[in-house]
């Protein structure tokens, strides 16, 4: 009923010339000239980093604490200009903290678990009878291209947004390798400003080659257009000291701002600003894209999207992992002056959201099949803070990331759920490891091993990406002083997690076997359950083996001879 209503809003508002068919996919040739165009900003494991989210707002919630202070110390001007004309989402979730399942979620409108073998990462396979906004807008009349990685990595590599035949990557993909590239460009002899400006370009042109694209025919010029941009600089690896040596940020000014889970030294620090380098670079090239709309005439009549797959890679309780640092993200949407600007939003809201969101911008009904809600209501209110009171969770989780981080490729699955208060976490298999086998041997590798071979992902905990964060704590596993950064890195975890995010918002302290807390821990346990079972999740409605046995467990064969402890 609520979706009819908008699409019905959403046609008498733009004076549509018949009101949109309720058959999905449905739009007259009237229709399709007049609605909005979609640029759709992805950026690969970016999390909720722009300095519009170190803004103080007095209806946040204690948690957002924690990625405050680090945003306070960059400047994005651009993503804050989405959300000084636009909306900024305070509360804006994943599905799944893996690019694959993330993105599955995001292209079917659907939970991640309800996508076949797009709910893990390898070996992934995307279902093609599984209808996608992508291609639904298409149906519809709209012209789409991507630039980048729109799903990957899996089989029928890019299908849920129309494979090679809608991408658009001949200028180059070096943007996603931007530090390294401008630090090779540099050291031949090139500016530092030409040198970023080069990759600036570079994305710009292949816009511009999807833009021409449709220029070809009158027909195809009179279509509205759905762009998606999916960098992969903010992914691993980027330039060691590159924040410093490209933008000019002193990784010391992130002391004392750190979340209390990570070790506040030197090699961490310089980490974190590196990654918060690659997030400046995001903000430049969305700068060139919103002058280019604006020259082409289209800017305040297109409806812009950025976002990205979940939390940063490489730190602990990051990326693969549902506490926040790994499932919050930034969201931000801007659409001339059809919503009202300047506007906070406090309400849960997850990616598969974005689905059924963009559908009805269209004017189209979404797919009976698609889990996620539309943010039309709250695009369209004039609201801050709280706008619906039923938005007040979010619900996330995993089944596997790297394919072999465990023997016999067995997944970590977990489940949890989000309120305003409190993050419920449920470990169905607690006896194994969450970030993966230690495949490495503690007291046979020396100190300059662990060093050397640590670069790998897959050298010891694979579900934790490489890194100088990663190799620091695995040398101190061993030392009392650091001991603790290591259990939250790597340790095990009981069957349930209850964080007081009130008075806990590091997430350090879990009070699930707290007395306290128990009418919480039962009301928020039976809550998820009831959402799982009610979305079909495989994992709770059936024996719970489906993510254990083939095709999810994959075909590949483990390294016997790697020592493992238990």
């Amino acid at each position: 009923m609520i979706r009819s209503v908008f699409v019905l809003f959403w046609a008498i508002l733009f004076s549509f010339g018949s009101v949109v068919s309720q058959n999905t996919g449905t739009v007259s040739a009237t229709e399709k000239n007049k609605r909005p165009n979609i640029f759709f900003f992805f950026a690969d494991d970016w999390g909720r980093y722009a300095n519009i989210y170190s803004q103080n707002d007095p209806s946040q919630t204690i948690s957002q604490t924690i990625n405050q202070t680090i945003n306070q110390t960059i400047k994005t001007p651009s993503i804050d200009r989405l959300g000084r004309e636009g909306v900024c989402f305070r509360n804006a979730h994943i599905t799944s903290p893996s690019c694959t399942p993330c993105r599955s979620s995001l292209f079917s409108g659907q939970y991640f678990y309800r996508t076949g073998r797009a709910a893990i990462l390898r070996p992934a396979l995307w279902d093609e009878t599984i209808p996608t906004f992508p291609l639904l807008l298409e149906q519809s009349g709209y012209r789409i291209g991507f630039t980048y990685k729109a799903w990957g990595p899996g089989l029928n590599p890019d299908a849920p947004f129309g494979g090679n035949r809608t991408r658009f990557a001949k200028a180059g993909n070096r943007f996603n390798r931007f530090s390294h590239v401008v630090t090779e460009l540099v050291a031949k002899g090139k500016d530092r400003e030409s040198a970023k400006e080069e990759l600036y370009n570079e994305c710009l042109k292949n816009f511009e080659l999807f833009l021409a694209d449709g220029n070809k025919t009158p027909e195809e010029a009179a279509k509205p257009f759905c762009y998606y941009f999916g960098p992969t600089n903010t992914h691993r690896t980027w330039e060691k000291g590159s924040g410093k040596a490209l933008w000019d940020m002193n990784p010391d000014n992130l002391k004392g701002k750190l979340p209390k889970f990570l070790p506040d030294v030197p090699e961490v620090r310089e980490d974190f600003c590196d990654y918060l380098g690659e997030v400046l670079a995001l903000d430049a090239v969305l700068e060139r894209f919103l002058k280019k709309l604006e020259e082409i005439g289209e800017l305040d009549h297109t409806v812009i999207v950025m976002s990205g797959d979940h939390g940063i890679p490489g730190f602990p309780r990051g990326k693969c992992n549902l506490y926040n640092l790994g499932t919050e993200v930034s969201l931000l949407v801007r659409w001339g002056d059809k919503i009202k600007g300047n506007r906070t939003v406090d309400d849960f809201v997850n990616m598969m959201d974005i689905a059924p969101t963009f559908l009805e911008i269209a004017g189209l009904t979404p797919p009976d099949c698609m889990t996620g809600r539309s943010l039309l209501p709250l695009l369209l209110s004039e609201k801050s803070g709280q706008i619906d009171s039923e938005r007040d969770f979010v619900v996330t989780g995993r089944e596997r990331h790297y394919d072999s981080a465990r023997a016999g490729n067995t997944p970590y699955p977990q489940r949890s759920i989000r309120t305003k208060d409190f993050l419920y976490i449920r470990n169905f298999e607690p006896q194994r490891f969450p970030m993966g086998d230690p495949y490495h041997q503690t007291t046979g590798d020396s100190s300059e091993e662990i060093k050397r071979k640590s670069t790998d992902t897959g050298y010891s905990f694979p579900d934790f990406d490489a890194s100088p964060t990663k190799t620091w704590i695995l040398l101190r596993e061993n030392d009392p002083q650091w001991k603790s950064y290591w259990d939250f890195a790597f340790g095990k975890r009981p069957g349930e997690e209850l964080y007081d995010l009130r008075h806990d918002p590091d997430y350090l302290v879990n009070v699930a076997e707290k007395p306290e807390y128990a009418e919480t821990r039962q009301t928020l346990a039976q809550r998820l359950m009831n959402i799982l079972t009610s979305t079909g999740d495989p994992r709770v409605t059936g024996d719970g083996q489906t993510f254990e046995k083939p095709p999810f467990s994959g075909t590949e064969t483990l390294d016997t001879t790697m020592p493992r402890r238990k």
